[in-house]
Parts: structure tokens; sequence; C-alpha cells
């Protein structure tokens, strides 16, 4: 199977003109498309909001054109908070899930009335003493450990995972909040990563919905909203199979009718943080193909590295990679397409059947709209790319500038010695 690029060769070769390569690009129409189709997906549900997770992609740009279709925002650091907060985003409309967090963080996350999900049971403490008192408005985050597994195998081992409390220190904990003047309770959750299948949402659902039914039948504490976090995927290899978020929406909303409606919790409203599914096929790196190596293998070194994308260098991911121009042309030669870094991992395919490439093609790897910029690193000295924004009436707008030597350097402005050299 073939994956089709959302840019074409001649759209990029004028980009190029003006910003040189490498580059990450994001499609505005794909990305406004897949929000229509998420907010679908789940309007049966009255109080359905998408907070999409900023750590995946935290540019402004991007983060308010998300705000203008709907979403909020889902940080877990000061500098996301701080995002959010310069891209007019407050309230309820952020949700702050952290761990091991900072006491300045939850302050600024109480200054912005944000929803604050605690991670860990004595947090309710270090929360109450560090902003004076429990928000009315309060989310636990749940861990149910062992495997976690749906009909189609094992998704996750949420037992090896460090976020999140047991279920005696959840019961424990909303008792707790609600001695302590909390009034509006959410559960939150997160059990795996990156499913490519429409059962994994829906067993979830159906497994926290279970509890907020014991919750009520325990406790008399009634949980206001769901918040099913991320896990839902991309089919970053073309072989496989995308997620139809329309069908995972119904298969919640039937888990919904016959789990939360017959106990008289009809009005729950549900949560999301799809920051992976909502951009990552909307972005791609744009690399251009500088040298070539024959040795014991035959390497085509291009002008992005690890640094601009981390993840298959560190997971062994795969990003499928089109080579532009020959996209009908027979993968008949076998490459390894690597980077500049001091790095043997450095490499973005291993042994990838593509067309024939020389010196001077463009190169576009696939789904790094999520998690792709935003893991990057300066390693070796290697600066950070620019960020495009392909607009809907096909024009390319800089929505992040690349990196300069002099911002490199730029935290040594304290050794007056090096003040003017580092340049």
């Amino acid at each position: 199977m073939k994956k089709e690029t959302f840019v074409t060769k001649e759209q990029l070769e004028e980009i190029v003109k003006e910003y040189p390569t490498p580059f990450h690009l994001y499609d505005e129409k794909g990305i406004r498309e897949n929000i229509k189709a998420l907010r679908e997906a789940f309007a049966w549900n009255n109080g359905y909001k998408e907070y999409f997770a900023v750590k995946a992609t935290p540019n402004p740009f991007l983060i308010k054109m998300l705000h203008e279709c709907g979403c909020g925002t889902d940080c877990s650091s000061m500098a996301e908070l701080v995002l959010s907060d310069a891209c007019d985003i407050r309230g309820e409309d952020v949700m702050f899930s952290s761990n091991e967090t900072p006491a300045e963080e939850y302050k600024k996350a109480a200054e912005l009335g944000a929803i604050i999900n605690l991670d860990d049971f004595t947090h309710i403490d270090f929360l109450e003493q560090t902003i004076g008192k429990i928000p009315e408005t309060i989310s636990m985050r749940y861990n149910p450990g062992g495997i976690f597994e749906v009909c189609n195998g094992i998704m996750d081992n949420p037992g090896e995972a460090k976020y999140g409390v047991t279920k005696e220190q959840l019961f424990e904990g909303y008792k707790i909040l609600k001695e302590k003047g909390a009034k509006r309770f959410g559960l939150h959750s997160f059990l795996a990563s990156n499913t490519v299948t429409n059962e994994y949402y829906p067993a979830l659902a159906r497994t926290l919905f279970e509890l907020v039914v014991e919750i009520k039948e325990t406790l008399g504490i009634e949980i206001s909203f769901v918040n099913l976090s991320g896990g839902v995927g991309i089919a970053y290899h073309p072989d496989q199979t995308a997620n139809d978020i329309a069908a995972i929406g119904r298969l919640v909303h039937q888990a919904y009718d016959e789990v939360l409606v017959p106990a008289g919790l009809g009005d729950v409203s549900i949560f999301t943080e799809l920051g992976r599914f909502v951009m990552g096929p909307y972005g791609c790196l744009v690399t251009r193909a500088v040298h070539e190596k024959h040795i014991y293998k035959e390497y085509i070194g291009v002008d992005a590295c690890a640094a601009n994308l981390m993840r298959p260098a560190m997971y062994g991911a795969y990003h499928h990679i089109t080579v532009m121009g020959k996209e009908d042309a027979p993968c008949d030669h076998k490459y390894d397409i690597v980077g500049a870094l001091c790095e043997n991992n450095d490499k973005f395919a291993i042994d990838r059947m593509l067309p024939e490439i020389e010196k001077g093609d463009l190169l576009v790897i696939h789904d790094t709209g999520a998690h792709g910029f935003a893991m990057g690193y300066n390693y070796n000295g290697r600066l950070w790319s620019a960020e495009l924004l392909l607009q809907e009436d096909g024009t390319a707008k800089l929505i992040r500038r690349a990196q300069t030597i002099a911002d490199y350097f730029a935290t040594f402005d304290c050794f007056e010695e090096f003040q003017g050299k580092l340049q």
C-alpha cells in the first residue's frame, strides 16, 4: 500500500525557495477536517470536549487553531500552562494532568482556573498546602495495575506505569476530597499508547463507567466527567488500517448507554486528550538528500537528523518516507536513511526499500505532526528546525522560525567573556 502526502512536489519546490530544509510542515485543512470528525463522533454526549495534549505539538498557532475548533488544552508542565494562557485558553478549557508536580505548577494551574487532575494520593494534601484549599472541581487519575487487554490482545501493562492511583486510593481520595470541599469530581485514566484498534477506547470507557457506578453506589459520589485521555493511535505503517473515529464514538456511546444510563448517570460528560490522533498524520518532516555513501550498506545522508525527529532513534519507530516526484517509481533500492549526529542510531529508516534517491531529492517523512518537533533536542549543537503551516489556500506560513546559533548559545549570556563571540 502507498501513503499519500498532503503536499505536492511542486508546492514543496516553491516553499524551499524561501524556507530551507529541514522543516516540519503541518496541514491546516487536514487538521480542521479531523477535529470536525472527532467532535461529530462524540456529539451524542452533551458535555463532550477534546483537550488537545499540548506536549504533542506545542505551537501557539496550532493551539489557537484547535481552540477555534472547540478544543481545550491538556497541560502537564509550567511551560504548557504558560502557552495555554498566552493563547487565551484558561478556566475549565484547561486540564492539568502532571506527575511529580512542583508546587509552582499547581499554583499556576489554580491561577488559570484549570481542572486539576491528581496523579497521586499524596498530592491531595500537597495541593491543599500549596494553594490553600481543594478546588471545587477536581479529578483523579486511576491505574488499575496488571495487564490491560481487549479481545484482540494485550494493549499495555499499566502495572509497570508510574501514573495514577490504585482503586483503594481512588475511593479513599474521593472521600477526602469531598470532606475538604470538592463538589464536582472527574475520573481520568490512560492505559495504553498508540493503539490501532477500534476496541481500545470502548473497552477503557466500559471499565471506567463501571467504576463510576461503583463509586456512586459505595460512596454516594457522582462523577461529573470521565476523561478517556489519549491512546487512540495512528497508522504509521501503510499496511495498517487506521482507526475509525466514528465507530469508536458509537462503541463508547453503546457502553455509556449500557452502563451509566441505567444507573441514573446519563449526564456524565466525556473528555478526550487525543494529541497523536488529532495532529499526527497532518505533519511531516521535509528533508533533502545531501550525500550518498557506499560501504557495507547503502546510505543516503539527509540534512535532518534525530534531533529533528527522535522517535525512530529512540523507539525504533517506523515513519514512512516518500521520495517526492518518485511516488510511482519502483522501490528497488535498499537504503539506510541517516542524519549527521555522532550516534549510530541516527537513522530514519534501516534497510528500507525505496526508489533510487539522488542528491538533491526532497524526502517527506510522514506522520510527524505529534511528538515530532516537540521531542527535538540539541545534541551535537544541531539546531531545531522551522515549523510551517500549509494553509487551506495552498500557501505556507512560518509558525516557528528555525533556531539560530545565537539562540543555542543565548544561555551563556551570564558569562561576560563570551558575550559577542558566540554568534
